[in-house]
C-alpha cells in the first residue's frame, strides 16, 4: 500500500544530516498547521500519497546531493507515488511527464529507454527528486498545496544552495523556476527548461525536448565536483 495511514513524522525515515532544517519545521507554526490539515483529512477519509513524504530524503544525503531536480507535487492515483519527483514504481505505466524526460535523456546521451519508471538509482547517486509539496489526495492534483509544505521544501533548497558542494539545479516550468532565488547561481549550475508535460515539452520559448541538460550537467559536475553522474 503506497497510501499515507497517520501524520508520524517522527517515524519518516530521513538522513541524519536534513535533520536541522526538519525539526525547527516540525515545531514551527507552519508544520503544526500541516499537521493538523494533514491530520484532519486523515480523520474524513481522504486517501493521501505517499506512505513516506521523506523518502527522497532517506535516499539522498544533503551532504551527498550534486543534482536538484524539483517537481510540484506527487502523483495522485493509485499506486505511482513514491516519494522522488517524476518517478514511479516499477512495473507502474510511465506517465507523460517521465516518458519526455526519458525521450530527452536518451536523445540528449544516447542508449535505449530505461525499463523502469523508478528512478531510485538517480536519488542513491545524489540526485535530489523533491517535490515542493510532499503529498496529495487521491484524483486531486495540488490538492495539499499551500498547507505548510512549501515552508519546508523551500528550506530544503536554501540548505542545498547554501551547503558547500558544487551543484546542478534542474528547474523544468514555471513552478520549479519560481525557487530560483533561493538558489545562489554564482556557485552552482542552474538550468531552466519548459516542464517536461506534453502540454509544454516541446513548445517555445525553453523546450524541454532537445534542451539537452542531462549531458550539460554531467559534464560540469565532472569539471567542478570530479563525480561521474550516471543517468543510464
Amino acid at each position: 500500500m503506497n497510501a499515507l495511514r497517520e501524520w508520524a513524522p517522527e517515524r519518516w525515515p530521513a538522513a541524519a544530516d536534513w535533520q536541522p532544517v526538519l525539526q525547527p519545521f516540525w515545531a514551527s507554526a507552519a508544520g503544526q498547521g500541516l499537521a493538523r490539515f494533514v491530520q484532519a483529512r486523515l480523520q474524513a477519509g481522504a486517501e493521501i500519497y505517499p506512505a513516506q513524504p521523506l523518502r527522497a530524503l532517506e535516499l539522498t544525503p544533503l551532504a551527498e546531493v550534486s543534482v536538484v531536480i524539483l517537481g510540484q507535487d506527487p502523483y495522485h492515483g493509485p499506486g505511482q507515488a513514491e516519494g522522488l519527483a517524476f518517478s514511479v514504481p516499477a512495473g507502474v505505466r510511465l506517465p507523460p511527464s517521465l516518458r519526455n524526460i526519458f525521450q530527452e535523456l536518451t536523445r540528449d546521451l544516447g542508449g535505449v529507454l530505461p525499463a523502469s519508471g523508478s528512478l531510485q538509482g538517480w536519488a542513491q547517486q545524489g540526485v535530489l527528486l523533491l517535490n515542493t509539496c510532499l503529498t496529495v489526495e487521491q484524483g486531486s492534483p495540488a490538492s495539499h498545496a499551500k498547507q505548510g509544505w512549501e515552508t519546508l521544501t523551500d528550506a530544503l533548497i536554501a540548505a542545498c544552495s547554501a551547503h558547500e558542494s558544487p551543484k546542478v539545479f534542474l528547474l523544468w516550468g514555471a513552478h520549479a523556476q519560481s525557487k530560483l532565488g533561493l538558489i545562489d547561481a554564482s556557485r552552482h549550475l542552474v538550468l531552466q527548461a519548459n516542464h517536461p508535460s506534453p502540454l509544454s515539452a516541446r513548445r517555445p520559448p525553453r523546450p524541454f525536448i532537445g534542451c539537452g541538460h542531462f549531458g550539460q550537467a554531467r559534464q560540469w559536475l565532472e569539471k567542478k565536483a570530479q563525480k561521474n553522474l550516471h543517468w543510464l
